[in-house]
């Protein structure tokens, strides 16, 4: 399981933030694919719809024909026409 917090030690060996917490990663990749690390699970599942739940809160991807590829424990990847993606903070 991963830690919440982000010390001095992984601060000292340069460690990414996500790499050492639940601090989800969205890496965007044209109009065609997204990856999010850390997610929590699945909310929603539609072709044109897709709600994913992380530590932080929940990103909404809209768009067409999206499908999800390459799922993990830690991370997934949604291809398809991303029209658009917005994020529902539930911490502060």
């Amino acid at each position: 399981m991963k830690r919440n917090n982000y010390n001095k030690i992984d601060k000292i060996l340069e460690l990414p933030q996500e790499v050492c917490s639940n601090v989800p990663k969205i890496s965007i990749i044209g109009f065609d694919e997204i990856i999010i690390e850390n997610f929590k699970g699945i909310l929603e599942y539609e072709q044109f719809f897709i709600r994913i739940n992380t530590h932080m809160g929940i990103v909404n991807i809209n768009g067409y024909n999206l499908s999800l590829e390459n799922m993990t424990d830690d991370d997934i990847k949604v291809k398809g026409k991303v029209e658009s993606l917005d994020i529902e903070r539930t911490v502060d």
